[in-house]
C-alpha cells in the first residue's frame, strides 16, 4: 500500500516534536491509510468501526464508489476554471441542491465556516439596505458556527473565543430555546436583522430546543413579525442526517437563508449558503466571492453525492437506523441514568459524569471510532447507508465500554 513518503506508523513522540505542522490539534495517536463504507483501515490493516465519519462528513460511507469515480474522471477533465466563466457543474449542482432544499439560489463555498461567513453578510447587508448603521444578529449559547473571526464571534462557546478578541461586534446572545429573550431583545434594539441558529446543536451536544422543533415555528413567525431574516445553519444536520434532507423539513417553515456543508461532498471540501423569498439578490456582483468556491471538480462532487443519497435511500435509512439506535441505546443502558438523543444518525448519549477519556478506550480497546462533547456526550455520527449488522456492531462494542466506564467511576 502507497503511503506518504517518511511516514510512521507509530507516530511516536521524536516525530510529533519533529512535525512541520501547526500544533493545531490534539491529535489521536493513529493514522488511517484506507476506508470502505463504514470502516477505516490502518496501514497494518486493523479494521476501525467508524461511528464519527469525519465528524458527520462521510454521510455515504469511505471510498463510495460512485463518488470516487466522479471525482477521478473530473479530475482528469477539468479542476479550475474560476468564477469569471461559467461552470455547467455549478449550475447543474445548484439545481439539485436548491431543489432538494426548497431553496432558490445557492452559493457555493470551501467549508461550513465560509458558508457561514456569506450568511453573516447577506443579514449585514440586508440590513444597510434599511439604513441600520449598526445591524444586529441573534445567535444562542451553546452554539458553534466556524473558526473565522465573524463565526467564532457568532459563536456561543467562550473556549473557543478564548484568545482572539476583540470579537466582532454586533451579535446578541441569547439561550438555546428561549423566545422570550428573544422578544425582549426586540423590544430593546430596533437595528435587529436576522436570527442565526442551528435546528439541534451539535457540537453543544446533540441538543434540541426544550420544544423540539417547534422552535423553529416560533422563529419563523417572530422573523416574519420583525422582518428580519430566519438563518439556519445545516453544517452538520444537512445532508441526509436527520432523516430528512434538511433538518429543518421536519417542520412547515422554510428559512430565508440556509447554510451547509460537510457531507455536502462526502468528504470533498464544499460548502453552500442557500437562498430563498426576501434574502435572494442582496447580493450583487463584486459582493462575495471565493476564488476555489463552485469549481467544476467540487461540484461536480456535489451533484454526485446528492444523486447517490437520494437513489440509495440513505437518508430514509439514516432514520430508521437512528430510530433503532437510539431505541436499543435507550434500552440497553437504562439502569446508568443515561439520556439519549437525536434525530436519525445524529446522536448522543450523554452520561452523569465526563466521559472523555472514552474516546481513546472506544478506539483502543474496541476498534470503535466515536467523539465526545460538551464533556460528557458521546457522539454519534455514523454512515447514512450504514447496514443492520453495522449498527449491531456499534452497540455491542459501546454499551459495555459505557457501563463498565459508570460503574467504575461510581
Amino acid at each position: 500500500m502507497t503511503v506518504p513518503p517518511d511516514f510512521n506508523s507509530a507516530n511516536n513522540q521524536a516525530t510529533q516534536q519533529a512535525s512541520s505542522l501547526m500544533p493545531t490539534y490534539a491529535r489521536q495517536p493513529i493514522a488511517f491509510v484506507r476506508g470502505q463504507g463504514s470502516y477505516l483501515y490502518t496501514e497494518d490493516g486493523t479494521a476501525y468501526l467508524d461511528a464519527l465519519t469525519g465528524i458527520a462528513v462521510c454521510g455515504l460511507g469511505h471510498a463510495h464508489p460512485v463518488v470516487a469515480q466522479a471525482i477521478s474522471e473530473q479530475a482528469g477533465l477539468l479542476v479550475h476554471t474560476s468564477n469569471l466563466f461559467e461552470i455547467p457543474w455549478q449550475e447543474a449542482a445548484g439545481q439539485l441542491l436548491t431543489k432538494v432544499a426548497g431553496m432558490q439560489q445557492v452559493f457555493f463555498s470551501n467549508s461550513g465556516a465560509e458558508a457561514n461567513e456569506a450568511a453573516i453578510k447577506l443579514a449585514r447587508i440586508s440590513g444597510h439596505k434599511k439604513g441600520f448603521g449598526s445591524p444586529k444578529i441573534i445567535v444562542m449559547d451553546k452554539s458553534f458556527h466556524g473558526r473565522t473571526l465573524a463565526t467564532l464571534s457568532a459563536t456561543g462557546n467562550a473556549k473557543v473565543q478564548a484568545g482572539f478578541a476583540p470579537l466582532v461586534e454586533g451579535f446578541l446572545r441569547v439561550p438555546f430555546g428561549d423566545v422570550d429573550a428573544i422578544k425582549q431583545l426586540a423590544s430593546q434594539h430596533d437595528d435587529i436583522v436576522a436570527i442565526l441558529v442551528e435546528p439541534i446543536q451539535g457540537e453543544g451536544g446533540i441538543n434540541t430546543a426544550p420544544q423540539g422543533f417547534e422552535y423553529l415555528n416560533q422563529l419563523r413567525e417572530l422573523c416574519d413579525q420583525h422582518d428580519w431574516l430566519l438563518m439556519l445553519d445545516e453544517i452538520q444536520t444537512g445532508n441526509g442526517r436527520t432523516g430528512k434532507y434538511f433538518a429543518f423539513q421536519h417542520t412547515p417553515i422554510t428559512p430565508d437563508v440556509l447554510t451547509t456543508a460537510k457531507g455536502l461532498g462526502n468528504g470533498f471540501p464544499v460548502g453552500a449558503c442557500l437562498v430563498q423569498g426576501k434574502a435572494v439578490n442582496l447580493f450583487a456582483a463584486g459582493n462575495h466571492g471565493s476564488t476555489y468556491g463552485g469549481t467544476p471538480l467540487a461540484c461536480r462532487t456535489v451533484y454526485t453525492v446528492i444523486d447517490c443519497l437520494e437513489k440509495e435511500g440513505a437518508v430514509e435509512n439514516a432514520a430508521k437506523m437512528g430510530n433503532y439506535l437510539v431505541e436499543q441505546f435507550q434500552q440497553k443502558l437504562t439502569q446508568y441514568q443515561v439520556t439519549v438523543r437525536g434525530f436519525g444518525l445524529m446522536i448522543g448519549i450523554e452520561l452523569p459524569i465526563a466521559c472523555g477519556e472514552l474516546v481513546a478506550r472506544a478506539r483502543d480497546e474496541k476498534q470503535l471510532i466515536i467523539n465526545v462533547t460538551a464533556d460528557k456526550v458521546v457522539r454519534l455520527l455514523p454512515a447514512l447507508n450504514i447496514s443492520q449488522a453495522d449498527a449491531d456492531e456499534i452497540i455491542a462494542r459501546l454499551v459495555p465500554l459505557i457501563s463498565d466506564f459508570i460503574q467504575s467511576k461510581t
